[in-house]
């Protein structure tokens, strides 16, 4: 198990910082770089760049209520949540792979009930097998 991830391009996991503004205030995020190529294709389903999109999503969650003012912390961490909850609902199927399918064309209500139901147990993934040793598995 290891091996497959410790022999990921370091890059990947190399951080680096961008600067933008949210909320007319400039700030700066650091991510490690997977987090940015996540981003980048979030952003371009939607036709926005990552800046567009981390902007987008910063008002959003303040007008939810769950960002505070100079809580960057807290918002990096929303993004690097976020890119691993896009991830996982392209695995479940409730997001398209197809990065030609927009995220504003979804059904959110419909997207969100099957992560709902995956984290209530009601549902499984099932693994996938290809590649698996051949100890009794």
């Amino acid at each position: 198990m290891c091996k497959i991830f410790i022999s990921a391009d370091p890059e990947l996991y190399r951080c680096r910082s961008r600067s933008l503004r949210l909320s007319g205030v400039a700030t700066s995020i650091r991510l490690e770089n997977l987090f940015w190529q996540v981003l980048e294709e979030i952003g371009t389903r939607d036709g926005l760049s990552v800046a567009q999109l981390i902007t987008r999503l910063y008002d959003e969650l303040a007008e939810a209520g769950g960002q505070s003012d100079n809580d960057s912390a807290n918002f990096t961490s929303f993004l690097r949540v976020s890119c691993g909850r896009y991830l996982a609902l392209q695995v479940s199927g409730r997001i398209p792979a197809d990065t030609g399918v927009p995220i504003r064309s979804l059904d959110p209500d419909w997207v969100l009930a099957g992560e709902k139901a995956a984290r209530a147990g009601t549902f499984a993934v099932q693994p996938q097998r290809i590649g698996m040793a051949q100890a009794g598995r």
